[in-house]
């Protein structure tokens, strides 16, 4: 027997199982015909992969296609029982959890904020106890898991499953797949939470069919998940993405971000931005319903709470949000000029204020954007809006299952 050919033959059957779930993710609901056109396989090629595929329950059989003369053509779509996921978003300040199925429909979810100040072995500590949470609640439902993705903000070692640091955490070097797959006994996957969020969108999201776009995570601090021709892009070690580190003011005035450094584009369009920008409002006394919001829901100040007053016609709320939009505008005009995207796509906490923040973006982009290159740039809200790295924690579970689906055992 000839091994070399065996496992060359047992390497192209896995490609193109690949090829054709991929294919029924895309485009469901499909029929094999229109697979074995669209792929250049031969139909009796395509009809063993389905058939396979089926077994494996990753796709299942949906009605047929009447249209047209002939049989009518049975359609294809991938099953959404094939399995359950763990997403999980670690934050800056809070943890959240969520179950679904492999389309990412949430089944299961749970949410608690965190105290930074706590250290990092506690907030592990809790964000592992969600997930038993999460675990006991779907065994009762008989969910069968096929794994756990996570996504969190800083630098990343995906094949390590390794943080390397998370500046607005202060953490280093924490082995994340190591520390969840000893206590959930799942397959884990850690990814940085923009570039989680870009395969969210690719997956799921506004961004199926393009090739070329940007996601743009805004919230404590602002990150980016560059997709570039039709591929995720890491850079040379696997951390592309920092633009919030991108410096455009380095003025010795200015504040210093988490990471060291002075005129960070994030401390002039991050969250933290926002509320400095109303605190100096009230305390120079302007006119604003935003100290009665506070004492009345005996909160602080938030992006919540100052989004609630700019929806009552707050002017400083209002301001506020479109005065940190010019400066996020700033940002995605040098993206646009660089990259030349088909789209860019805002998600993350921030995104909560896209109607504020977005029309400022687009004046300022239409003004410091080449404008043969801007015209052709859509800049959209990602519809996961301030889930949209816990739904790309979920994505990079599905991402996997989709280039390894001979992994799923046949049930």
């Amino acid at each position: 027997m000839n091994l070399r050919n065996t496992a060359d033959q047992a390497f192209v059957r896995e490609t193109n199982l690949s090829l054709v779930l991929r294919l029924i993710h895309n485009q469901s609901p499909v029929s094999r015909a229109q697979m074995a056109g669209i792929t250049g396989l031969n139909k009796s090629t395509v009809s063993s992969l389905v058939d396979e595929l089926i077994e494996r329950r990753l796709v299942h059989e949906t009605g047929s296609n009447s249209g047209g003369a002939g049989r009518p053509a049975t359609l294809l779509e991938i099953n959404p029982q094939a399995g359950s996921i763990i997403g999980v978003e670690l934050g800056v300040d809070f943890v959240s959890v969520a179950v679904t199925d492999v389309l990412g429909n949430i089944l299961w979810r749970k949410r608690e904020d965190a105290r930074q100040e706590d250290g990092q072995e506690k907030m592990i500590n809790q964000t592992l106890q969600i997930v038993k949470e999460a675990i006991t609640a779907g065994k009762r439902k008989n969910y069968h898991f096929m794994g756990i993705g996570l996504s969190t903000p800083g630098t990343v070692d995906v094949d390590k499953g390794l943080l390397i640091f998370a500046p607005n955490l202060h953490w280093h070097n924490v082995p994340f797949v190591r520390i969840f797959s000893e206590q959930a006994k799942l397959k884990v996957f850690v990814e940085n939470d923009a570039n989680a969020a870009a395969i969210a969108e690719h997956l799921f999201g506004t961004a199926r069919q393009c090739q070329d776009f940007l996601f743009v995570f805004a919230g404590v601090g602002i990150g980016g998940g560059l997709f570039l021709n039709g591929k995720l892009y890491r850079g040379r070690n696997g951390y592309a993405g920092e633009i919030g580190h991108s410096p455009i003011m380095a003025e010795p005035s200015q504040t210093v971000c988490h990471c060291g450094n002075r005129g960070c584009w994030e401390t002039y369009a991050n969250q933290y931005s926002i509320i400095q920008r109303i605190q100096a409002r009230l305390e120079v006394r302007r006119s604003s319903i935003i100290p009665k919001l506070m004492a009345d829901q005996n909160a602080p100040l938030s992006i919540p709470l100052i989004k609630q007053a700019a929806d009552a016609g707050d002017r400083e709320a209002i301001d506020s949000f479109t005065e940190a939009g010019h400066a996020m505008g700033q940002g995605f005009a040098g993206l646009i000029n660089i990259f030349n995207p088909e789209r860019i796509i805002l998600g993350g906490p921030l995104s909560m204020a896209g109607e504020y923040l977005l029309p400022a973006i687009k004046e300022t982009v239409a003004l410091h954007a080449l404008p043969e290159i801007n015209k052709q740039v859509e800049i959209l809200l990602s519809p996961f809006g301030p889930d949209a790295s816990l739904i790309g924690a979920i994505a990079i579970v599905v991402d996997d299952l989709l280039a390894h689906p001979a992994k799923v055992e046949r049930r």
